[in-house]
Order: C-alpha cells, then sequence, then structure tokens
C-alpha cells in the first residue's frame, strides 16, 4: 500500500510499504478513506517530536471502512463506516473507566521510555513517535487499529467524511480546550492560535457559554475566519497583546486563557524569539513557549490557564511565580478523544457545529508533501489539508 513516511526533518515522502495486518484478536483493518493533516504533524515533521524514525508512517486524524476484524471485535464488521481516535485505549484499565483516554494504563507498548522523560507514561498514539508505542499512522492506504472494540466510532447515517473526520482529533481537541475552562455565561475566554484546534476551541467557548471570545494570531486570513466566528482579533505581530486583553477586559484580563500553539510558538518581539529559537535549536529546551507565558501573565487573578497544544519535554523561564501568586488554575491534557466523540456527533448532526468551513485543501495521497508544505508555511491561505487515499 502508499502510505506517508517521515524522511528526515523537514520531508515526508509517499512510499510502497507493507499492508497492516491482524496482529490481536482486538484489532480491526481499516481502508481509509479520508485523512488529515494536523497541526501536531507539524512538530514531527519539523524534527522536534523525539524517538520518531525514517520510514515511520505518520498521521492520526483518519477515518475509513472496516475491511477485516479480529475475532474479539463484536461490535464492528466488515463494510461499516468508521471515525478512529488517535488515542489508543484498551477500555479497561483505571484510566479508561475513568474516561480519561489518552492516559489508558495498558496500549503503549513503550511506556518505559515516557515514564523516563515524564514519570509515567500516557496513552500509545497512532503516528506520533516510537514514545507513544511506535503505531503505524493513517496517512495511508490501510490502518491496524488496536482495541478496535473500544475506540472507533460507527457511522451509521449519510453525514460526509468531511463532516464527520475531525471528531478523530481536533474538534474533540478544541472543545475539550474550552471545557476545561469550566466557562459560565458571561465569561470572556481568550484563545492562542487561531489554527484548526483553536478555531473549534472559539466555536466550542461560544457554545458553553462565553460572552467574549479573542483570537490571537498574526496571520491575517486565519484571524479573519476566526473573526467570522464571532471572535475579536488580536494580531500579535502588530499590538501588545497583553495591553490589548486588558483594555478588552477592563483592565481585569480574560477569565480564561486557552493555550492551542503549543511547543512551537512565535513572537513578535525578535528578542525573545530569538533566544527561544536558539535554545530549541541547541536542543537546550524542548518547547517555544512564549504563547504559554502570555496566556498566563495575561489571564485574570483567579482565572483558568487550558493547555491543549502539544508540548514534549521542557520549557525555559515559565512565569510558576504568576501561577502561584495569582491562584491561577493550568488544566491540561491530550484529548480523551472517546468521551466527546458521540455527544459532538449529535452536535453535528444537529446543525450547531459544521465541521467543513476549516478544510481548503482537498489532495490526493500522493500530494501528501506539497500538503504538509503548505500547511507548515501557510500558503495558499491553508487552513486545514484533507487528504483522500
Amino acid at each position: 500500500m502508499k502510505a506517508t513516511v517521515w524522511a528526515g526533518r523537514n520531508s515526508v515522502e509517499v512510499q510502497s510499504v507493507p499492508d497492516p495486518k491482524i496482529l490481536n484478536d482486538r484489532d480491526a483493518i481499516v481502508q481509509v478513506t479520508s485523512t488529515a493533516i494536523c497541526g501536531s504533524d507539524l512538530h514531527i515533521y519539523d524534527g522536534y517530536i523525539p524517538t520518531v524514525k525514517h520510514g515511520d508512517i505518520l498521521g492520526h486524524e483518519f477515518m475509513g471502512e472496516v475491511v477485516e476484524v479480529g475475532k474479539g471485535v463484536t461490535n464492528l464488521k466488515a463494510g461499516d463506516r468508521v471515525v478512529v481516535p488517535f488515542p489508543i485505549a484498551c477500555g479497561a484499565c483505571w484510566a479508561c473507566e475513568n474516561e480519561l483516554y489518552s492516559l489508558c494504563e495498558n496500549s503503549n507498548p513503550n511506556a518505559g521510555i515516557p515514564e523516563k522523560l515524564m514519570g509515567h507514561s500516557p496513552a500509545g498514539l497512532f503516528g506520533y513517535s516510537h514514545m507513544l508505542g511506535g503505531f503505524a499512522g493513517g496517512q495511508a492506504e490501510y490502518a491496524r487499529v488496536p482495541f478496535a472494540d473500544v475506540g472507533p466510532l460507527k457511522i451509521d447515517d449519510d453525514l460526509t467524511d468531511e463532516q464527520v473526520l475531525f471528531l478523530s482529533d481536533i474538534l474533540p481537541t478544541g472543545y475539550m480546550g474550552a471545557e476545561m475552562c469550566g466557562i459560565q455565561p458571561g465569561d470572556i475566554v481568550a484563545v492562542w492560535g487561531a489554527g484548526p484546534v483553536g478555531l473549534f476551541a472559539i466555536i466550542s467557548a461560544y457554545l458553553l457559554g462565553a460572552s467574549k471570545v479573542i483570537a490571537i494570531d498574526r496571520v491575517p486570513y486565519r484571524l479573519a475566519l476566526a473573526a467570522e466566528k464571532g471572535a475579536i482579533p488580536v494580531n500579535f505581530g502588530e499590538q501588545s497583546v497583553l495591553e490589548t486583553l486588558r483594555d478588552i477586559t477592563a483592565g481585569r484580563g480574560p477569565d480564561h486563557c486557552i493555550d492551542a500553539v503549543g511547543m512551537e510558538a512565535r513572537n513578535g518581539s525578535t528578542v525573545v524569539d530569538a533566544y527561544d529559537r536558539v535554545k530549541q535549536a541547541a536542543r537546550l529546551e524542548t518547547e517555544r513557549p512564549h504563547a504559554l507565558r502570555e496566556a498566563v501573565l495575561s489571564c485574570r487573578n483567579g482565572g483558568t490557564i487550558s493547555v491543549i497544544g502539544v508540548y514534549g519535554g521542557l520549557m525555559d523561564k515559565f512565569p510558576i511565580g504568576a501561577v502561584m501568586n495569582r491562584s491561577l488554575t493550568i488544566k491540561t491534557g491530550q484529548c480523551h478523544v472517546q468521551r466527546y466523540m458521540r455527544p459532538l456527533l449529535e452536535r453535528i448532526r444537529n446543525g450547531e457545529i459544521d465541521p467543513t468551513f476549516l478544510i481548503t485543501h482537498r489532495l490526493s495521497l500522493e500530494e501528501a508533501p506539497h500538503g504538509y508544505e503548505i500547511f507548515k508555511h501557510k500558503q495558499d491561505n491553508c487552513t486545514k489539508v484533507v487528504l483522500k487515499p
């Protein structure tokens, strides 16, 4: 089969690789009908995620048709159409029983690696390094899905792939980012990053009762899209974010701040930007945490910081004094996708959310390298790339 594989920093290739096979009774093989390039994939593309190897199949946002199931999978059959969540979860451990699916205690066969870096291991993830299981991703013609009796969401109606594909990751992630804020009616929410996850966080914040949502980015077409969804756009390349947020909130600061950027944040200040970029390039820190620093400093006293942007290791100059002295609450996590898939599917069916507005580019699988390039460099107003194997 054909698959998108990592070929070194800033390089992916579409290669012929062996077809996946059933390895466990709870496996399924899915023929991929739609898959997408995620902002998290760019961290791999840029070479910042450790334990990624040449030839690893990328991609964690995918859906398709079941073509084979192991004998332990009784809830699916060949021909079923499914969306696959990006965390792999067993459904039976303490974490899964408490709906913390991205922390599954049984799905990462390489748990010893993240234990050394993080203290404990999170769940295995599709297409996201050997540290997180070494599982082949879904930017391919076929994918093996472990614990298929737990993860995949069966789509029984005539909703299109594009309407439901993002249930695999970015829609639940944006929603969880807003939910973790504990939004009360009338609250003001600021979102760092107007990419796909940030845009879904904006929509979700309004669904949960926010009175104002502020979108912070520097890319004009992304800010324009955020404004279309009701957000107040703030261009950090042209405005002081802290001063602008104080002005919008009468000096208090937003009630809640969502970091939808993660480890490769940029800054309007060339000095701060250069500092983080040099330290990250020299591997003296693994993150460029400017967005998170700014969120902490911007949030009102007693407010909430919700972190859904991906971080991988260690950061420098984190303002822990502000967190402690100003009674800020930080909530974080890889999304527990399985918890949100069905409720969000109902919102899509009811017309409350139309995820398709994000899609700007529809490409064949063979065009994946081009898709990565335009997505990374924000060319041709690229917001979201969907690949059709």
